[in-house]
């Protein structure tokens, strides 16, 4: 027979099993975030002790050349990975929705750059845009085409950034958007056939309107994780050349990790976590006005 515990010692032993995550959130999410957020408020010093300085970290970003140019560099970036990646994911999703041969080979061969990591893929642009003999330069000079300055030329540095993040974050769209059209109504359609007959109007009518609350979702999600991006730039270009690919991010890794000024990438931290905030809360403030 199963032993039963007295109904005191069940209460206590959920809590003993939730204990753990409880821990671990405490240790690694609510502890590091409120200690930046003290020391954003600080003059940390690795030897001695913190000055508090109230808000001078937080109004010495305004003034900061660096953090302007980057914000901006930052914010095309997102823009034009995350318009490129949704239009994609959605052009492969409407593809791989429709009856072909070999689709569930395909879809997965799609969904393999969701297994790569970005510092890697970083490093790995390293030998695909070499400029001397790199795989992309000896395409194009076997087209006809000049050799690219990758990595020593600003645009073309953007360029192949762009490429890699487009390369690792289409996938996602893909597939949310995939699930998307794989839970649309068919009877919708059948209806919407007795009416139109190309296959242009249907997708412009029915599937985009009904699609939209979810593209909306997965553009919100890309550009939240986009204004992110890191890894990628610090592995191919560092930044480089000169400050032409140094975006937010990499701006607050130097700060706290090179320059060792703490309190300052705190608030740089603080200062990207409230953009985020404000774009996530009037998005879908937004969205609830359009869609209730």
């Amino acid at each position: 027979m199963p032993i039963r515990l007295p109904a005191i010692k069940q209460r206590h032993t959920k809590f003993f099993f939730l204990l753990p995550a409880v821990i671990w959130m405490f240790a690694f999410t609510i502890f590091p975030l409120l200690s930046s957020l003290w020391m954003s408020f600080n003059n940390v010093k690795i030897v001695g002790p913190d000055v508090f300085i109230g808000l001078r970290n937080y109004a010495r970003i305004f003034g900061d050349y660096y953090v302007g140019n980057s914000a901006k560099l930052t914010g095309v970036m997102v823009l034009v990975t995350v318009i490129i990646q949704v239009t994609l994911g959605l052009v492969l999703a409407l593809v791989m929705n429709a009856e072909i041969r070999g689709r569930r080979y395909f879809r997965t061969i799609y969904s393999i750059p969701l297994f790569a990591t970005p510092i890697g893929m970083g490093y790995l642009g390293h030998t695909i845009f070499f400029e001397e003999g790199g795989p992309l330069n000896i395409i194009l000079t076997s087209l006809s085409f000049e050799p690219i300055p990758w990595l020593s030329h600003p645009f073309w540095a953007f360029i192949a950034i762009c490429m890699i993040e487009v390369w690792l974050a289409t996938p996602f769209c893909f597939l949310v958007l995939l699930a998307g059209l794989q839970g649309l109504s068919e009877e919708v359609y059948e209806a919407a056939r007795l009416d139109y007959t190309s296959e242009w109007q249907i997708f412009w009518k029915i599937t985009f309107p009904m699609l939209q609350p979810v593209i909306l979702i997965v553009f919100l999600l890309r550009l939240v994780g986009a204004l992110r991006i890191l890894d990628t730039v610090f592995a191919l270009t560092a930044g480089g050349p000169g400050t032409a690919t140094e975006v937010y991010s990499l701006i607050t890794y130097r700060a706290a990790m090179k320059f060792f000024d703490f309190g300052y990438g705190a608030a740089l931290s603080y200062m990207l976590l409230i953009v985020v905030m404000i774009i996530t809360l009037l998005s879908f403030r937004k969205m609830r006005e359009i869609y209730e």
